[in-house]
């Protein structure tokens, strides 16, 4: 079967690829559609380091095509978005309702798939959406309603569950509430229709990149600048949340600096493994807090099933992301206008 492959050189769209059958807890899923992430190109430059090799892709949805025993939230022939998180259910970080925490969930990257029949290849993120097939865990899939069309819904995944749920489950935005959006790509975009979601009164999207003004305001951006020089102009005292989306250690600094009173910086973006930010530390004196956030401290199981009704309802955007589809066969180009900034996000299909 075809997949992309990173071997710690190069990416290759491969057809020689299998996949080990679902073991009991496990779902093996037709990829249908998967987005093609910041992430997944941080681990081809090194900024994510990741054993190779390994079948890129963490953000999917597809078909279920057989289950292992002991699964029965999902069947064959069922519509799965997939998360990214393989925790276990039953330690106390699962217990308490916080399954990005689980440590079976972090950097335990298993080897489901092979070439030739022979050489073992990892799994990145639990996932590898970028094949044909592949075999998540049973918490990893979680079942949609069929009219939602597959490339939308692959979205879901990773850049909504991070944006959106950075907004919801992290910083707990609320109405009224002041935000600014550094960074307008996938991430930033669901940043910006989540907090359109929870009510906040003025949402400033910042992005150097002018010709994105018109989608983010699609998004729910009430404002939009090309430099973060001008925030305090439109919010004299600062805001109450600032999410970071781009991973640059400058604009962390810039993000810290724009809080009003109790405000909260949100670090979404990836910088480097080994960077490091600096700030003034009586900057934070008046209750400002520096908040990470891994994966929108989601909770796949329930906040896709949300995600989902709230795109059937008209109240999410999820049609609007996929600014581009490629046949997997055209991974370099969706690479190159991703990196590019020419695409809001670029969605490979099978």
């Amino acid at each position: 079967m075809r997949g992309v492959v990173f071997d710690g050189k190069q990416v290759q769209v491969v057809d020689d690829l299998q996949v080990r059958e679902p073991g009991p807890g496990e779902v093996l899923v037709a990829i249908a559609a998967a987005g093609l992430c910041h992430s997944d190109l941080s681990v081809v430059d090194g900024t994510i380091p990741f054993p190779v090799p390994v079948v890129l892709g963490h953000e999917g949805a597809g078909v279920v095509e057989a289950v292992g025993a002991g699964v029965t939230h999902v069947a064959p022939g069922d519509h799965v978005a997939l998360s990214t998180l393989a925790n276990c259910g039953t330690c106390a970080e699962c217990d308490r309702g916080r399954p990005t925490m689980c440590r079976q969930a972090i950097g335990r990257p298993g080897r489901p798939f092979t070439r030739g029949g022979t050489d073992p290849v990892h799994q990145f993120a639990s996932n590898s959406a970028f094949a044909e097939r592949t075999v998540v865990k049973a918490v990893q899939a979680v079942r949609i309603p069929k009219d939602i069309p597959l490339r939308s819904a692959a979205l879901i995944g990773c850049g909504v569950l991070t944006g959106v749920g950075a907004v919801l489950n992290r910083a707990r935005v609320d109405r009224g509430d002041s935000v600014v959006v550094i960074g307008t790509g996938g991430i930033g975009l669901n940043v910006l229709q989540g907090a359109r979601l929870a009510g906040a009164l003025r949402i400033v999207a910042v992005d150097a990149n002018p010709a994105k003004e018109e989608v983010a305001r699609q998004f729910g951006a009430t404002d939009f600048l090309t430099s973060a020089k001008g925030v305090r102009d439109l919010l004299p005292t600062g805001a109450d949340h600032v999410f970071e989306c781009v991973g640059r250690v400058e604009l962390i600094r810039q993000a810290v600096d724009l809080l009003d009173r109790h405000g909260q910086a949100i670090l979404l973006g990836v910088p480097p493994a080994t960077a490091e930010a600096s700030f003034l530390v009586s900057s934070l004196y008046l209750d400002k807090s520096i908040l990470g956030c891994r994966y929108g401290s989601s909770r796949p199981q329930r906040d896709i099933a949300l995600y989902a009704d709230l795109y059937r309802r008209g109240r999410l955007l999820l049609d609007e992301l996929v600014t581009a589809a490629y046949p997997v066969e055209d991974f370099d180009k969706a690479r190159a206008d991703a990196e590019a900034g020419r695409v809001a996000r670029a969605v490979l299909t099978f």
